[in-house]
C-alpha cells in the first residue's frame, strides 16, 4: 500500500473521533485543519479511516491548511474597542473593570477623543485595503457617561468608521436612540434576566438600584432597528433562567442575543462563575427553545456566541467573533484604547497594566501592536497549551479567554475555565448539523463570502 492511504498511521492524516451524543453517528475530525465528517458508526467508520474520506482530505489538505493559517496568523486589525471613560454609573458585581477605575477613573475630553480617532484613522488608512471601513466600538466602563463628546465624534468621523456602542442602557433617552439610529450606529445592550429582581441583583448602580424597567422601554424603542443586540451575562444567579430568557426576548421582538458566560477576570466574576455542567445544560435548553419558537411562530432568535462556534465548524473564516480561535482576536483583529490612551489587546486586559503596549497619543500604533505585551497575547496558541494540544476541537474552541486565564493562573498558557462547556457547545453544534438544522441557528447571510470546497457523502456522511 502507498504511504498515507490510512488515517492515524504513517503519513496519513491524524483523525480524531468525537462522540456527539447521537446513537449512530460520530464526528471524525482532523484537528489541525478543522476538516471533519459525520459518519455512521456501523461499518462506515472503517471507510472513513481508510477510504474515500482520507483521499478527499489529501486532495484538499493544502487549501485547508492555508485557509486556517491565514485566518489564525495573517489577519490585520480592523476594529477598536474605544473606552472614552473609565467611569461608570453602575457597579455590576461581575465587571471586569476594577472598581476603583469605575468609581474614580479618568475620562477623555472631547479634544482627546477627536485626536485619538484621528490617529486611528491615519493608522487604518495605511494598514487596511482601500475601501475597507474599520469599526470603532465605544465600550466600557459606560460610554454614555460622555455621550455628548462621543456623539460629536460620531458626527465628525461618520464617513471614516463604522460605529457601535456597548452600553448598560440606563442613560439612553429617546433622543439618544434617534441619534444612534440616524447614524446607523450598532447598539449593544445588557440584560441578565427576564424578571426585575434577578436582573437588577447583579447589574445595579452605586446605590444598589437596577434599570430593568428602563431597559424594557429601550427594547421597545429599538424594536424596528436591525443593528442592535442584547447581551446576557450568564452567572450562577441566572443560569437556570436561560430558556425563559429566550422566551422573554421573543416576546420583546429581539432577534440577536449573546449568552456570554461571565468572565473570571476580576473577583466578582470568579465568585459568580456557574458550574460548567449546569451551564451547558441550560445553555443547550435555551438553544432548543430558539428552535421551538422558530417552529411555532417564525420568530428567529440567533444566539450569536453559539452561532459563531457553529459557523467556525462549517467554515472557519465565517466567524464574526474572534474568541473561539487561537490566537484570539485581541491585538490581532482588534485592540482596545483605554481612557488614558493606553493600548491593550482588548478591554478585558485594561485592569492589567502589564499588558499595555503603548499609548495612542504618544506612540506609533503599529509599534504598540508589535510590542512585547501584545505579542504575548497574539502568540498564545492552543498547540502550546495542555491538554488543548491533544484536543480534537481545538480550533473550534481556542481555549478562551486569555485575560481570564491569566487572572486565574498567572500565565497565559493554561486551558480555559469553561473547557467542558465549550466542548458541549461543539457537540450540540454537530448534532444540529447531523439533523440538517444549522441554518435555524445562524445569522442570515453567514456564508456570503465563503464557498464549499469539499462535500463527502457516503450514505449519511457529510462534511
Amino acid at each position: 500500500m502507498n504511504g498515507g492511504k490510512y488515517a492515524n498511521s504513517g503519513y496519513g492524516p491524524s483523525f480524531a473521533v468525537l462522540d456527539i451524543g447521537v446513537e449512530d453517528r460520530v464526528a471524525v475530525v482532523e484537528p489541525d485543519t478543522g476538516f471533519w465528517a459525520l459518519v455512521e458508526t456501523d461499518g462506515a467508520m472503517r471507510d472513513a479511516l481508510s477510504g474515500e474520506l482520507v483521499e478527499k482530505f489529501f486532495n484538499e489538505e493544502n487549501t485547508l491548511r492555508k485557509e486556517m493559517h491565514f485566518f489564525r496568523f495573517e489577519l490585520k486589525p480592523s476594529a477598536v474597542y474605544f473606552n472614552p471613560t473609565e467611569r461608570c454609573n453602575f457597579n455590576c458585581t461581575y465587571c471586569y473593570i476594577p472598581e476603583d477605575m469605575r468609581r474614580n477613573g479618568v475620562t477623555m475630553t472631547e479634544t482627546q477623543i477627536l485626536e485619538a480617532l484621528e490617529r486611528l484613522k491615519e493608522y487604518f488608512l495605511e494598514s487596511l485595503p482601500e475601501g475597507v471601513k474599520p469599526q470603532i466600538i465605544f465600550h466600557g466602563s459606560e460610554p454614555m457617561m460622555v455621550k455628548d463628546n462621543i456623539f460629536r465624534a460620531i458626527e465628525k468621523f461618520n464617513g471614516d468608521f463604522l460605529f457601535g456602542i456597548q452600553t448598560n442602557g440606563s442613560l439612553l433617552t429617546e433622543d439618544d436612540i434617534d441619534f444612534l439610529k440616524e447614524h446607523s450606529v450598532g447598539i449593544g445592550l445588557s440584560l441578565d434576566a427576564p424578571v426585575e429582581d434577578i436582573a437588577d441583583s447583579v447589574r445595579k448602580n452605586w446605590s444598589g438600584h437596577g434599570a430593568f424597567k428602563h431597559i424594557i422601554k429601550v427594547l421597545e424603542k429599538l424594536n424596528s432597528y436591525s443593528a442592535y443586540n442584547v447581551i446576557t451575562t450568564v452567572t450562577r444567579v441566572n443560569c437556570e433562567l436561560l430558556p425563559k430568557m429566550i422566551d422573554f426576548y421573543a416576546d420583546h421582538g429581539v432577534h440577536m442575543v449573546m449568552l456570554n458566560p461571565v468572565r473570571c477576570t476580576q473577583r466578582g466574576g470568579k465568585d459568580l462563575k456557574p458550574d460548567n455542567g449546569k451551564l451547558a445544560h441550560y445553555f443547550c435548553k435555551a438553544l432548543d427553545r430558539t428552535q421551538e419558537i422558530l417552529d411555532k411562530t417564525g420568530h428567529k432568535i440567533v444566539v450569536v456566541n453559539f452561532a459563531n462556534v457553529l459557523a467556525g465548524i462549517l467554515g472557519p473564516t465565517t466567524r464574526r467573533l474572534m474568541c473561539d480561535i487561537s490566537p484570539c482576536g485581541g491585538g490581532r483583529c482588534f485592540f482596545a484604547v483605554a481612557a488614558t490612551g493606553d493600548i491593550f489587546p482588548c478591554s478585558e486586559f485594561v485592569g492589567f497594566p502589564e499588558f499595555c503596549g503603548g499609548n495612542v497619543f504618544k506612540d506609533s500604533i503599529s509599534q504598540a501592536l508589535e510590542s512585547s505585551p501584545l505579542k504575548k497575547v497574539t502568540s498564545r496558541i492552543v498547540e502550546n497549551i495542555s491538554p488543548c494540544n491533544r484536543c480534537a476541537i481545538r480550533h473550534f474552541c481556542g481555549a478562551p479567554c486569555p485575560a481570564e486565564v491569566y487572572s486565574l493562573n498567572g500565565d497565559l498558557n493554561s486551558p480555559a475555565p469553561y473547557c467542558s462547556f465549550y466542548e458541549e457547545q461543539v457537540r450540540y453544534a454537530f448534532r444540529i448539523i447531523a439533523r440538517g438544522e444549522e441554518l435555524n441557528f445562524l445569522w442570515n447571510g453567514w456564508d456570503d463570502e465563503t464557498e464549499q470546497i469539499f462535500h463527502y457523502s457516503s450514505q449519511k456522511e457529510t462534511v
